[in-house]
């Protein structure tokens, strides 16, 4: 076994590795970026390398710097990761030049397995089934337009050096190849360096079915079963569970057989993935990751196995710990991953700072004497008060749970969602409740069209509990003014506070998520107090719970508790499983001034300008795209809201945008 290895990666990941190393006893050394500082990852490690600026481009990605600090620092070998350099070929050869053990597979797996094209190939000689499709040199656009045409829409174009979602692009029509081409081609290459493309028949109701397998030096290869990974937007994975639920035990081990006989075609060693496009019984290889993937902590779960520790030994030269027949399936795990974005606005991502953190108890992910198969576990990265930044993936966290079948796991999931409290970037906690909670995910109806087909009941707007919500809100705004002055409350404040006698108050306050104005009306005559937030006044009584922003309340008959955290007047209330935030209209504060410009273009999101498709006088339909932007290695394109001209355009290639930023002047018309 290895003294000490470098990390070279960062987030929850670096932290999920280092877990091991200490359990093992090994030295772990972690690099990072300006902008990961401070980061998680880094408290994690015995020590730590400083490798250059925020962007990936000038730090992660910068395999002569992370080479240099795995040899400043004596590091005997690398654990690359999932991203950034984990699949790149150049990188682990240069860690066998240097004389430092890459813990992955052999450069020429990387190379066989890196494009998908020749990967294709490869399974076809080693009898792994395929979808039908294109995977030549050839990638004249005329030639790649009319092998999509005689195959029959829709296809998906996918980046031969993909993954990860990017550079992907169903078509549906003809006339929408060449568009849709042209950007698979610009964000494969961005993502990539590599603008390749192959075509396949786009199945339609798929599942999208992955077998994790591991094999070592001696000619050891075992499957650890499978992980379905359906549930996906843009083509990247949402929640993924294992065992894939509802297949038939010898359709089970064709598949986990088949993704063995890949790795033995490269002749595999180290931990990977074979990923397969399921349509019925029927699978068909789609590629392999030369990696440990994100979703691995599901297979762990299930069957009580490390994986690190795994690929450590193996890297080292060690057998596999065990073989085929020893291996087996306890329970169900699944696993939700939690972003930093806005599902209601396309699932764009989110930055800023984490003000309020908050998982479900006990769930911090921590390595004992073994793998501990906890009922909830939580990998992340984040830290209450750290940044969410445009530079890198905005995940926050890893939510994974495992139960003794998947019903058990689907409830302990549901409770674990409603007990998430994340102030600050939007997040898709709420959107992934919904999804565990819709019924075609609960009855396993899974494809990878499920968020699609369902996306009217997936979106629809939330009935929150504003009356329970509203009262918890009015009873923390008491108790803060209360602590400001043990003498005065904002009712009587702002009411001509009277010696003697009752007095009624009402104030406005907003739902931040619908904009709707509520009104809240208190009443106090001696020891009585009543609060109307929905209809008359009711009997109210409230009360701090025993931890900090804990409140509860009693509202006619209605009893609740719950958390709120107050963020200056905007009081974000976690009750009864979801969240719900509003905004007190403070009359004695100074509103911030909103401008409305009519015209204005803005930035969804804080990003870097890709491409101007218009320019100064143009005249565009609404919906014709304007501007490309790029953020956390996603293309946005932005189109016209309304008809009209463009007189003026504020940003060119290249240039980094604020969000909001206003990027050019519609003159509607």
């Amino acid at each position: 076994m290895f003294n000490k290895i470098l990390i070279a990666n960062r987030g929850e990941i670096a932290c999920r590795v280092a877990a091991t190393c200490r359990r093992l006893g090994v030295k772990s050394v972690a690099v990072f970026s300006d902008a990961d500082a401070n980061a998680k990852h880094v408290a994690a490690c015995d020590e730590a390398v400083h490798i250059g600026e925020a962007a990936a481009a000038q730090s992660y990605l910068r395999i002569e710097r992370i080479i240099a600090a795995a040899r400043a620092t004596g590091a005997q070998a690398i654990h690359p990761g999932y991203g950034f350099l984990s699949e790149n070929e150049d990188f682990a050869r240069a860690c066998d030049e240097a004389g430092i053990v890459f813990i992955g597979p052999p450069v020429e797996a990387i190379a066989a397995m890196g494009s998908k094209a020749a990967a294709k190939a490869l399974m076809h000689a080693a009898a792994v089934p395929l979808v039908p499709g294109y995977h030549g040199d050839d990638q004249d656009a005329a030639l790649l337009q009319r092998e999509a045409d005689a195959m029959g829409y829709p296809v998906l174009l996918k980046a031969s050096a993909g993954g990860g979602g990017k550079g992907m692009r169903v078509v549906e029509r003809s006339e929408d190849f060449a568009a849709a081409l042209a950007s698979c081609k610009r964000e494969a290459a961005s993502s990539f360096g590599n603008d390749r493309v192959l075509i396949e028949k786009y199945l339609t109701r798929p599942r999208h079915v992955e077998v994790q397998v591991f094999a070592d030096k001696h000619g050891g290869a075992v499957y650890l079963f499978d992980r379905d990974c359906s549930v996906q937007r843009r083509h990247q994975k949402v929640l993924e569970e294992a065992p894939a639920p509802g297949l038939d035990e010898s359709v089970r081990r064709a598949m986990g057989e088949a993704a063995v006989a890949a790795a033995r075609a490269v002749q595999y060693v180290g931990a990977g993935t074979v990923e397969f496009i399921m349509t019925g019984a029927d699978f068909y290889f789609m590629e392999m990751n030369t990696r440990l993937q994100v979703e691995h902590p599901v297979t762990e779960m299930v069957t009580g196995l490390d994986l690190v520790e795994w690929q450590l030994r193996v890297a080292a030269g060690e057998p596999l710990p065990l073989e085929q027949s020893q291996l087996v399936v306890q329970g169900h795990a699944l696993e939700a991953r939690i972003y930093a974005e806005n599902p209601s606005r396309g699932f764009l991502p989110s930055t800023g700072t984490l003000k309020h953190l908050r998982m479900p108890a006990g769930g911090e992910f921590t390595i004992g004497t073994a793998l501990q198969r906890a009922s909830v576990r939580i990998d992340s990265g984040v830290r209450e008060g750290d940044t969410i930044t445009p530079f890198y993936d905005p995940m926050i966290a890893k939510l994974i749970v495992h139960g003794a079948t998947r019903e058990d796991a689907l409830a302990r999931m549901q409770r674990a969602l409603e007990a998430c409290e994340v102030v600050g970037p939007h997040t898709n906690v709420e959107f992934l409740h919904r999804l565990v909670t819709c019924e075609p995910f609960a009855s396993a109806d899974l494809d990878t069209g499920l968020i699609e087909r369902h996306h009217d009941a997936l979106f629809a707007p939330h009935q929150q509990p504003l009356r329970e919500a509203l009262a918890l809100a009015c009873a923390a705004l008491l108790a803060r003014e209360a602590d400001r002055s043990r003498d005065v409350s904002p009712w009587t404040a702002l009411s001509h506070w009277r010696l003697n006698g009752g007095y009624t108050q009402s104030h406005t306050w907003r739902d931040v998520e619908t904009d709707a104005a509520i009104s809240a009306t208190y009443a106090q005559d001696g020891n009585t107090q009543k609060l109307a937030c929905a209809g008359g006044l009711e009997s109210w009584t409230w009360w701090r719970g025993a931890g900090a922003d804990e409140y509860g309340t009693t509202i006619g008959d209605t009893r609740v508790t719950g958390r709120v955290f107050i963020d200056g007047d905007v009081f974000h209330v976690f009750c009864l499983g979801t969240a719900v935030v509003l905004e007190w209209q403070n009359l004695l504060a100074h509103a911030a001034d909103t401008e409305h410009g009519e015209g204005r273009l803005t930035a969804p999101m804080p990003g870097k300008v890709i491409a101007v498709l218009v320019e100064p006088g143009a005249v565009v339909e609404k919906g014709t795209p304007l501007i490309v932007m790029e953020a956390m290695k996603m293309e946005h394109t932005i189109g016209a809201p309304a008809a009209g001209k463009v007189t003026e355009v504020l940003y060119g290639v290249g240039d980094q945008v604020a969000d909001g930023a206003q990027l050019l002047v519609l003159e509607a018309g």
